[in-house]
């Protein structure tokens, strides 16, 4: 099977491919890459509805955004990005508003025309109950953004629901990928580089992958071919690591997302791409248009096909999407890597799955970018004995 490989990658996501791309196109080294999924690019794989031609994400939207110069070149090489810049919305109460909370947003909310000295005194105001005190989980540092109000009107249901957990026992960092904003800008994200990939997700992992000295197989599990493995053989391993070790530390804990499809007999079914339900009584925390992510194209028919998203908690068996990252989760986290540090033969975890920690798709580039030049390049230049990556990323 390996037809003498000198790398095999399980994973053929943003971080395998990634790192199989650097290894044949620069190093010149045979890459085998298995993915147990019968196709590549892993969450970020796309495919053409066709009934309404719209590009369908079928693990949920994925939204190419970026302020780092060397992955926006990098991505360059194998495909061109539209203008495409998000703007999203809320429903909370039968109401409309957007996303991220701004100053629209606050005026909207109290119902009142406030300047951005207004807003600001305000909102610093409904703040300060924690005081100086640094916020210690989700909650605490939402309100600490945006204080009460507006963290129970958009941020706590949403949360309970997209989490299936209780907003006081999440880490704080998650919440800082909202942005507050006391101007009317709108857009979603405030990186310099921003668009969605003129054809689509896909297209670049076949790309990525279409170098000679890269082997894709599919359909293959790492666990039905680990035991006949060399020892000698390198492998870079990007699923969930307490998969890895046969969950012997415990479960952690991971959120999955199911997607239930409809093709509805309109044109335009909510006028945007991604609309969020912040009512914990609605039971899906968004319903995604796939055609308005791509404006500039042309579709096919008069409908339109909608996802609405569950999420939930992953159980043994479901895809994992995101490390829900309690902190009994670090806990368990911190066993594992003292597995992963005394793990016999050639290991290195990466990625989000493997190194249980929440990365974007430009962070997850980013990073096997940083990992080629630091632990690939020295390894197969006979300048180290490894390519393990012990320690979880910075």
């Amino acid at each position: 099977m390996l037809n003498g490989a000198d790398l095999l990658i399980v994973g053929a996501g943003f971080y395998g491919a990634t790192l199989a791309e650097r290894v044949a196109a620069k190093l010149r080294r045979r890459v085998l890459v298995i993915d147990r999924r019968p196709h590549i690019g892993g969450n970020a794989y796309t495919e053409i509805d066709p009934a309404t031609g719209a590009e369908v994400h079928r693990y949920g939207p994925h939204l190419f955004h970026t302020s780092n110069k060397e992955v926006w070149d990098y991505l360059h090489a194998f495909t061109r990005f539209t203008s495409y810049r998000h703007r999203a919305f809320s429903s909370y109460r039968d109401q409309v508003y957007s996303l991220p909370i701004n100053l629209a947003t606050i005026c909207q909310f109290f119902g009142r025309r406030l300047s951005p000295d207004q807003a600001r005194a305000m909102i610093a105001e409904q703040a300060s109950e924690l005081g100086n005190r640094p916020p210690a989980n989700l909650e605490e540092k939402a309100i600490s953004l945006v204080g009460r109000p507006l963290y129970e009107a958009f941020i706590k249901g949403y949360t309970a629901k997209q989490w299936q957990t209780d907003p006081r026992e999440l880490p704080p960092q998650i919440i800082t990928r909202l942005p507050v904003r006391y101007t009317f800008e709108d857009g979603y994200f405030n990186d310099r580089f921003q668009g969605q990939p003129l054809d689509g997700y896909t297209a670049i992992f076949e790309k990525m992958l279409a170098h000679p000295l890269i082997e894709t197989r599919l359909g293959v599990d790492f666990f039905d071919i680990k035991e006949l493995l060399p020892k000698e053989l390198p492998v870079v391993y990007t699923g969930a690591i307490d998969r890895y070790f046969d969950y012997a530390e415990g479960d952690l804990g991971w959120r999955t997302i199911d997607i239930e499809f409809e093709h509805i007999d309109t044109p335009d079914y909510q006028g945007t791409a991604i609309m969020n339900f912040a009512d914990e009584s609605v039971p899906y925390t968004r319903i995604v248009e796939f055609r308005h992510f791509n404006p500039e194209r042309e579709f096919s028919g008069d409908g339109t096909l909608i996802g609405r998203e569950f999420s939930r908690f992953a159980r043994r068996g479901d895809e994992p999407y995101y490390p829900i990252d309690t902190r009994a989760d670090q806990r368990i986290f911190q066993r594992y890597q003292a597995r992963a540090h005394h793990e016999a033969g050639n290991i290195h975890f990466g990625g989000r799955l493997g190194t249980y920690r929440y990365l974007d798709m430009h962070q997850a580039i980013g990073a096997a970018l940083k990992a080629f030049e630091t632990i690939f390049v020295p390894y197969f230049d006979g300048q180290s004995e490894t390519v393990s990556m012990r320690s979880r990323p910075s």
